[in-house]
């Protein structure tokens, strides 16, 4: 389906709006394009080119490239072959093998989350909801880090509990627990702490790690908790969980947020999680019907 983006025919300006350009070049570069691409393309084309001719320029560059940076053809010889390999090489973008985690690529994605907003996990809730409320499945814990990571967010923060690193115990169990592991190696699994006095394990509230942190940050808390006794301890805090929490869903092993955190007539989620919110976006998304 193509996407809609707002119509600049009856625009009389001469300058291109500089949101409407970052919009429809944040929406090719999800497609395994760089801004350069898709700028010489729209500038080639003009801003209010339908998507589906400006994808079919960058499609045209991107074999012209290809097939320049190789030895001409002879006479007669057929060049499908060449063709087929440049859009092998622009298809492998979007492809990876099932095991090629986004985590292990976190070095490069440092400088791409300028825009966007901090992210803030509940370890614990989202893996006991992955687990089915019966298991600490640390897969859950995964899928949703890969989620920002492929948004390109690479400040993440996930908070458990240390004692989930203990040996697991019928009473409590945990599946996959060397996901904990790897992804504390990557900076990203934090744990709160906890002590044994006289034989009974003491622990801290790792909820108001979660709260202080992601206002501290002003970043988004990613929980289907929603933190009611800590939101009478200080009104910064309760206005911080009302303002900046994003559930979600599983779906199987597909992690879901909604495309409306904050309800129909809220922000939608692409600028729930930027720092400065596109303007352009929001006009796009007004109902027709009010």
């Amino acid at each position: 389906m193509e996407q809609a983006f707002p119509s600049l025919q009856n625009s009389k300006l001469i300058e291109p709006d500089p949101e409407e350009l970052q919009l429809r070049v944040e929406f090719f570069r999800k497609l395994g394009y760089s801004p350069m691409e898709v700028k010489l393309a729209l500038t080639k084309l003009g801003l209010s080119t339908d998507t589906n001719s400006v994808l079919g320029e960058l499609v045209h560059n991107g074999v012209s490239m290809g097939t320049s940076n190789s030895t001409s053809p002879k006479s007669g010889e057929n060049t499908t072959s060449a063709i087929l390999d440049t859009g092998f090489c622009m298809a492998s973008r979007h492809q990876g093998s099932p095991r090629d985690s986004p985590v292990s690529s976190l070095e490069e994605r440092r400088d791409t989350d300028s825009e966007l907003k901090p992210i803030v996990i509940d370890g614990s809730n989202v893996a006991m909801s992955h687990g089915n409320k019966e298991v600490f499945s640390c897969r859950g814990i995964e899928l949703a880090v890969n989620y920002f990571l492929e948004r390109g967010h690479s400040t993440i923060t996930v908070f458990v509990p240390s004692w989930r690193k203990e040996q697991p115990r019928p009473d409590v169990p945990i599946t996959e627990q060397n996901i904990l592991l790897e992804l504390e190696k990557k900076k990203i699994v934090v744990f709160t702490p906890s002590r044994r006095v006289g034989g009974k394990r003491v622990v801290c509230y790792d909820d108001r790690f979660i709260v202080k942190l992601a206002y501290e940050s002003d970043g988004v808390i990613v929980s289907n908790d929603t933190y009611r006794d800590l939101q009478g301890e200080r009104p910064e805090w309760k206005r911080c969980i009302e303002e900046r929490l994003l559930m979600y869903s599983f779906v199987n092993d597909k992690f879901m947020p909604p495309d409306d955190p904050l309800g129909r007539h809220g922000p939608s989620l692409d600028n729930f999680l930027r720092k400065k919110p596109l303007l352009s976006e929001h006009r796009r998304q007004l109902c027709p019907y009010g």
